[in-house]
């Protein structure tokens, strides 16, 4: 079977199906240099610290303390308040692929370092070909693509989008600002923008961040705390009377922590109506309060919106123009009718994850589109999967043995972009495929 990439989803479904002595060959494709640190944790920044807590972060849930172990057992690393560096989280998933290749029987588990660029049913199974004309026969699929690459600005034009001056991806390697540019506009405030005014800074630099809210993420407690006790039923507008309940005495981060087990479960009770609601009304809301930052970058941070160095706006941008030593930037402000107007010298945009898939850059994904294999999910975050994360095709039915792990399955289980979830949904989808393959053996 192939699991096409190799970040921390793709890394733990094919760690779980290698684990079983009796389970297929496993291919792991991954286009990058580097397999099991994706684009979350490839960073080498020191700055660039894990949103959750060490005690949060094992890669295996019947395992909860196996990275605070591994960390016990290696040194070199520190920890910032219960935080650690990405780079370290990827030296430790790593390590999990290198024990892995040690331990599993030789051609079990095999690493093809090329890119998938199609997937098509042949018979009862699949076959998928890399850029480079190979093309490998699997039983099953898993698609673990991670994050999609944000849209481009409908404000900017192709000049700018085709320039030095604009960066689609704060994570690619090769994305520079040249030392002598200043001001720099930064699309979105979330936790992508926060990384991006971290690895950018620079005395003298000064950051431009505008969202429509003008929201940004909160941070942890210095220390863990309590649980609150949280009973939300019903709807959006419940759950947000229940936090709001259990966090009068100013311990929401608790009330918010207490539900983190059953969001998936209040997602999936949730009607479609329901789910529209809350991304239109509370998601933003949700978002800052949820995903959170390690107390010493939010004091980073504080120190350059403090300085100036960082200032936040809610609004919306409406043109981006590149002249010969900058962009112009116009835009308006939330609530407001008159035009602004910035001159940065260049733009970075940090809009976050990318839902929908008739949008999105990726080729492997159009080919998928219009051959009916997958489909948007009705709230478009991502493809349309069932409870056990089978693609569903144009037909409406689940496709037999194409899988998605990861942010690509946001649609139908919302929570499901950082480790404490993908986890276990990893280890459902290799269990549901091991399943699969010992009923094919029997029959």
């Amino acid at each position: 079977m192939v699991v096409i990439g190799a970040g921390f989803s793709g890394l733990l479904t094919a760690l779980h199906l290698a684990a079983d002595p009796e389970g297929p060959t496993v291919r792991l494709i991954e286009r990058a240099k580097a397999f099991g640190r994706g684009a979350a944790y490839s960073t080498a920044n020191p700055d660039h610290l894990l949103n959750v807590r060490v005690a949060n972060m094992s890669a295996y849930p019947d395992d909860p303390e196996h990275f605070t172990r591994w960390l016990a057992g290696h040194e070199g690393w520190s920890s910032h308040g219960g935080f650690v560096t990405r780079g370290v989280y990827g030296d430790y998933l790593q390590d999990l692929l290198r024990e892995a290749l040690e331990t599993t029987a030789p051609g079990r588990l095999l690493l093809e370092q090329d890119e998938a660029v199609d997937v098509q049913r042949v018979g009862e199974g699949w076959r998928v070909r890399l850029a480079l004309g190979r093309e490998l026969d699997a039983s099953a699929v898993v698609l673990a693509l991670g994050v999609l690459r944000p849209a481009p600005p409908a404000a900017a034009g192709e000049a700018l989008l085709s320039s030095p001056r604009y960066i689609g991806d704060p994570w690619d390697s090769k994305a520079r600002l040249e030392q002598e540019w200043g001001d720099v506009l930064l699309l979105g405030t979330g936790l992508t923008m926060i990384d991006a005014a971290v690895s950018l800074w620079r005395p003298g630099r000064r950051f431009w961040a505008i969202s429509r809210r003008g929201l940004t993420p909160r941070q942890h407690a210095p220390g863990s705390a309590q649980a609150v006790e949280v009973a939300p039923s019903g709807g959006p507008r419940e759950l947000l009377a229940a936090i709001r309940a259990a966090s009068d005495d100013g311990r929401w981060r608790e009330a918010i922590d207490t539900l983190r087990p059953h969001i998936q479960a209040i997602w999936l009770s949730w009607s479609q109506a329901e789910r529209q609601a809350f991304l239109r009304h509370l998601r933003p809301w949700w978002d800052v309060h949820r995903h959170r930052l390690a107390p010493s970058v939010a004091r980073r941070i504080g120190l350059l919106m403090r300085g100036r160095e960082l200032v936040v706006r809610a609004g919306e941008v409406t043109a981006l123009n590149l002249t010969r030593d900058n962009v112009e930037v116009a835009w308006r402000p939330r609530g407001g009718h008159v035009m602004r107007r910035l001159s940065v010298s260049a733009v970075v945009n940090c809009a976050g994850l990318l839902g929908d898939l008739e949008r999105a850059s990726e080729p492997l994904l159009q080919k998928l589109l219009a051959r009916g294999l997958i489909r948007p999910d009705p709230c478009r975050l991502g493809a349309e999967v069932d409870v056990g994360s089978r693609l569903i095709g144009a037909s409406g039915r689940p496709e037999p043995g194409l899988f998605a792990v990861g942010p690509l399955t946001r649609g139908a289980f919302w929570e499901i972009t950082s480790v404490p979830d993908i986890r276990s949904q990893a280890a459902g989808a290799a269990q549901a495929i091991l399943s699969g393959v010992r009923r094919a053996r029997a029959a």
